[in-house]
C-alpha cells in the first residue's frame, strides 16, 4: 500500500511518500531523493523496499522551495535547489520523519541517491543509534560547500556506498579522501567502486545513465547489507 503523508517541520509541511509492506515491520527505511525530487523512480525505490519487507518513507527535502519535482533535463535548475539544502534542513527532515516512525532508530537505515547520498551520510553524522546508511553516489560529501568529511567520526552505524568508476561528479581523489576519512573515524563501513559505471548507474529511469550489471550488484549488495544489520 503506497500512500502521501504531510509532516510538520519546523520550516513548514513536509510530503512524505510511504510504501507498506503486505505484512506489518518493525523494520523501516527512509529514501533521500535524487536532484530532481520524489518522482517516479523514488516511488519505485520506496515500493521496493517495501517489497522486501521495509517500511518505506521518502521526504520531499524540496519542501521549503516550492518544487515538488524537476525533469531529468533540467539539471540546471536542479542545481541551485539542492545547493541551498544543508546540513541543517537535511537533519530537521530526516529527525522529522524518524520521530514520526514507530520504529526504533537501530531498525531503520537510511539510503539515499545523488543528491541524496549526500543527504545520507550526512544524516548519519547527527543520527546516533541509526541502524544502517547507504550512500549510492553521492556528490559533495568529500568536497564543495556541503562537505561532510569533517563529522565522518559522529557516525555510528554501519555504512555502505556505492561508486560509479567514471562518475565526474565524484572524482577517484575523492573516492579516496572518504575511504580516507571514514577508515580514519573508526566507521564500520565498506565502499565499491563499480567499473564501466558513472552517476546515476543504478537509476533505470535514466537509459542513458543506467548500468544493469552494476546496478544488479549494488542492489544485492545493498540488501544484503540491510539484511545482515536490521535482520526482519
Amino acid at each position: 500500500m503506497t500512500e502521501w503523508l504531510t509532516l510538520e517541520t519546523s520550516d513548514g509541511p513536509m510530503r512524505v511518500y510511504v510504501a507498506r509492506p503486505q505484512t506489518a515491520s518493525d523494520r523501516a527505511v527512509i529514501v533521500l531523493q535524487e536532484a530532481f525530487g520524489v518522482n517516479d523512480h523514488i516511488q519505485d525505490v520506496a515500493r521496493r523496499f517495501a517489497e522486501h519487507g521495509f517500511l518505506a518513507l521518502a521526504p520531499d527535502l524540496f519542501h521549503r522551495n516550492g518544487v515538488r519535482e524537476l525533469r531529468y533535463d533540467q539539471h540546471a535548475e536542479a542545481m541551485p535547489l539542492i545547493g541551498a539544502i544543508g546540513a541543517e534542513q537535511i537533519i530537521t527532515d530526516v529527525r522529522t520523519v524518524l520521530d514520526h516512525l514507530e520504529v526504533a532508530g537501530a531498525r531503520t537505515a537510511i539510503v539515499g541517491f545523488c543528491f541524496g547520498g549526500r543527504a545520507a551520510f550526512t544524516a548519519a553524522t547527527a543520527t546516533p543509534g541509526l541502524g544502517a546508511a547507504v550512500v549510492f553516489y553521492g556528490p559533495g560529501i568529500a568536497a564543495g560547500p556541503h562537505a561532510m568529511l569533517d563529522r565522518a567520526g559522529s557516525i555510528t552505524a554501519p555504512l555502505l556506498l556505492h561508486v560509479g568508476a567514471e562518475d565526474p561528479t565524484i572524482p577517484a581523489e575523492q573516492v579516496e579522501a572518504v575511504q580516507t576519512a571514514l577508515r580514519t573515524a573508526g566507521v564500520e563501513f565498506a565502499q565499491y567502486v563499480y567499473p564501466d559505471a558513472g552517476h546515476a548507474f543504478a537509476c533505470d529511469a535514466r537509459p542513458q545513465m543506467y548500468r544493469e550489471q552494476p546496478a544488479l550488484v549494488a542492489w544485492e549488495r545493498t540488501f544484503a547489507f540491510l539484511d545482515k544489520e536490521i535482520p526482519a
